[in-house]
């Protein structure tokens, strides 16, 4: 195994990074297949699936259904020594979708769950957390996901993990064992289409259009389906009750199983959030969530609401949770405190939506905006002629974090170029600056 301090998949990871940094790995040279890779280091495949995946997050390489994991193009590297030291604007103004206002999190409250957690636990709690999660935590989330979001599980399938991207790749290594294929929203999440398919499943082009996924057009020679239907991302469509029907029919027809993505379906300013689709039919949707979008990615923690089938598996495969800081959630939830900060941040996002919109309507008036009923972005529809790739790098370089719709493709198509713009970690007062700033990107990659 890699020597060095840390985690197993920690010290893979750097080791490839290294690697790649120093021209070792060269551009597009393919790497073992996680199998392969842990048989020969004599670790288990989840450090390797999870080497790569943080790999592949960090743009180092890059994953392909059919084709394994490789180092992504011009990413292989001379020496550091051997470099010319660069540095990249700094953020100025982030307008990337991902993150909730980190400045508003609840540091107060969560400081009190986390001392009572700690000083009324038992000894025995201060040991390993238990498998899947500490009961009073797998309790606490089973009567929340009841109440707020409409689903049916019972606390003993209610598996805790480190967050959507951890549970759904222990998921899919699951079903990796059994299935080859998996149909994903297009366009959708990139880097969870990454973890799926670094985790050894196949991922398939689904069109979304403005009724959701095109559940309509699952092919029944499919048995796995990863959706968003409460609030797709990155286009805000809402899956239609027809969708949600024909995706349950396939599933039935199929003895197949829905994967749902549930990140962000508490922030809805229309009316009240969609509740889930797994609550239609625990057997055959597997529910996933965490308090990354809603409290800070720095908590770390997350969940699945499994099918009884798959509860025993699951609970060997997630990586654990600290024990104080499920307990510290679990009387964050029992006391109301996170329903309390749930609405709290509704209003601040609701505000923060409407600054931005209008902001665009004045210094953007040749764009076009969607997608704003929900969430924390929107899209933003740029004039023919432009390139949203341009733009994107461009504002880089003046300090200007947004998203290219086209890098949430599976499918390369031949859309308007649109824009991809998160509004939850940027500042109110900061809006118009950010809107002129990107106004003035837009202009400077024009053709012309």
């Amino acid at each position: 195994m890699v020597a060095g301090d840390g985690p197993r998949h920690a010290r893979l990871a750097m080791a490839i990074r290294t690697a790649i940094r120093d021209g070792q790995l060269s551009d597009g040279a393919p790497l073992p297949p996680s199998r392969e890779l842990a048989a020969e280091l004599s670790c288990s495949r989840w450090v390797v699936t999870q080497a790569y995946e943080q790999l592949v997050a960090e743009g180092y390489l890059e994953a392909h259904a059919g084709a394994g994991t490789k180092v992504r193009s011009a990413m292989a590297r001379p020496p550091a020594r051997a470099q010319k030291t660069t540095h990249s604007a700094p953020v100025r103004y982030d307008l990337g979708p991902g993150l909730p206002d980190l400045s508003a999190f609840p540091r107060a409250g969560w400081a009190r769950a986390w001392h009572k957690a700690l000083t009324e636990a038992p000894h025995s709690d201060l040991g390993y957390a238990p498998a899947g999660g500490h009961p009073a935590l797998r309790e606490a989330l089973a009567d929340y996901l009841g109440r707020v979001r409409g689903a049916t599980v019972a606390p003993d399938n209610v598996i805790v993990t480190t967050g959507v991207r951890e549970g759904v790749s222990a998921m899919a290594r699951l079903l990796a064992g059994q299935h080859d294929r998996i149909a994903v929203e297009d366009p959708g999440w990139a880097r969870l289409r990454a973890t799926i398919a670094s985790s050894g499943l196949q991922p398939v082009s689904l069109p979304v259009d403005r009724h959701g996924a095109r559940t309509d057009e699952l092919d029944d020679g499919l048995h796995l389906a990863a959706l968003t239907p409460a609030h797709h991302f990155p286009t805000g469509a809402v899956l239609s009750s027809q969708r949600r029907a024909d995706a349950l029919a396939w599933a039935e027809r199929v003895d197949g199983l829905l994967l749902e993505d549930d990140y962000d379906a508490e922030f809805r300013y229309d009316r009240r959030p969609i509740g889930t689709l797994q609550g239609l039919a625990p057997n055959r949707v597997a529910l996933f969530g965490s308090v990354s979008k809603t409290l800070a990615p720095a908590v770390r923690i997350g969940w699945i609401a499994a099918p009884p089938q798959w509860s025993t598996r699951l609970t060997q495969t997630v990586p654990e949770v600290g024990v104080l800081d499920q307990l510290a959630l679990a009387r964050f939830l029992r006391s109301g405190s996170y329903d309390r900060y749930l609405r709290q941040a509704r209003r601040r996002y609701r505000v923060r939506r409407d600054l931005l919109v209008s902001a665009i309507a004045r210094r953007l008036p040749q764009c076009r905006v969607s997608g704003v009923a929900a969430g924390l972005h929107l899209l933003v529809v740029l004039p023919e002629q432009s390139s949203a790739a341009m733009v994107t790098a461009v504002a880089a370089e003046a300090g200007v974090r947004v998203m290219d719709l086209a890098a949430c493709r599976l499918v390369p198509a031949h859309d308007r170029p649109t824009l991809v713009l998160g509004y939850g970690n940027l500042p109110d007062r900061m809006v118009d600056s950010a809107v002129m700033a990107l106004a003035t990107a837009i202009r400077t990659a024009a053709p012309g």
